[in-house]
């Protein structure tokens, strides 16, 4: 038997000829193959993060509801939110959530520093209008703009605290959008990156690919009717930093005292929060 392309397998028949099976592949064979290509496709990340925007822009209708049925997202995004550790309810605090999507990040900052004023920015112009579309007190705000672009859509620091969440490995420069995110900490200021890592722990990649393809992908399909999106997930991020490679990224770049913590249930190992500090100096 020779390696096929993903349509049926190929069978040695009498003659000594290759036929095709006019039967099909055994159950679950193209998906296996998929998987198989996408690993050893490389994973070109300038290319494939320029056309995020886009792909969540196709898919902002249907986003709330699709991770709405992940146990513990809502929860996870709020104590990455409380791990800011900053004072109170926020009073007189200015907070950015970059990345914020149809606002549930936001949402999350808002519910740990009610009295903050926050600003939620995305490059998703789709994703934006579902988080306009919700209820905000008069101190939030949004702004449509890639994180590389901040500045230009008027975003201007200092901020005593910024949350990231999903953000990171969809960016084409990971280190020129840290730093720009960093000038805009006040000093001593902190951030907190709410990202998957699943690069430094074997056990971690196979439960994420195991969920993705059980769950993620074809829920996604289900829902939207097109898989791409999902896939695109998988791949970042079992191509994304380690852990201890994120966290050297954010030293690298000038802040201070950098730490983990984990999540739980099943997204523990798979889902951190990395907070640092920029320096007082």
């Amino acid at each position: 038997m020779r390696e096929s392309d993903g349509t049926a397998p190929a069978v040695r028949v009498s003659g000594g000829e290759d036929a095709r099976m006019t039967a099909p592949a055994p159950r679950g064979y193209d998906t296996l193959v998929t998987r198989l290509r996408a690993l050893r496709s490389p994973f070109d990340r300038t290319g494939e993060s320029a056309a995020v925007p886009q792909a969540f822009d196709q898919h902002a209708s249907s986003y709330d509801r699709l991770v709405g049925a992940n146990p513990g997202y809502h929860d996870h995004l709020r104590r990455s939110a409380e791990r800011l550790t900053l004072p109170g309810r926020g009073a007189g605090l200015r907070l950015l959530d970059v990345g914020c999507g149809t606002g549930l990040s936001t949402r999350a900052l808002l519910d740990a520093y009610p009295d903050a004023e926050i600003v939620g920015a995305d490059a998703s112009a789709e994703m934006l209008a579902q988080a306009r579309a919700k209820t905000w007190p008069d101190s939030v705000r949004f702004v449509h703009s890639r994180a590389e672009d901040l500045a230009g859509a008027g975003v201007e620091g200092w901020f005593d605290g910024i949350l990231a969440a999903y953000l990171l490995r969809n960016l084409p420069d990971i280190d020129a959008s840290v730093a720009t995110l960093r000038d805009l900490l006040a000093p001593g200021a902190p951030i907190a990156v709410h990202e998957y890592s699943v690069a430094d722990s074997p056990a971690a990649r196979a439960t994420w690919t195991a969920v993705c393809w059980a769950v993620i992908i074809p829920l996604g399909w289900r829902v939207t009717g097109d898989p791409s999106l999902y896939r695109y997930l998988w791949r970042s991020v079992l191509h994304f930093d380690g852990l201890e490679r994120l966290r050297r990224r954010l030293r690298e770049a000038g802040l201070e005292a950098v730490r983990a913590e984990p999540m739980d249930g099943w997204q523990r190992g798979i889902v951190h929060t990395v907070v640092g500090l920029r320096a007082v100096s």
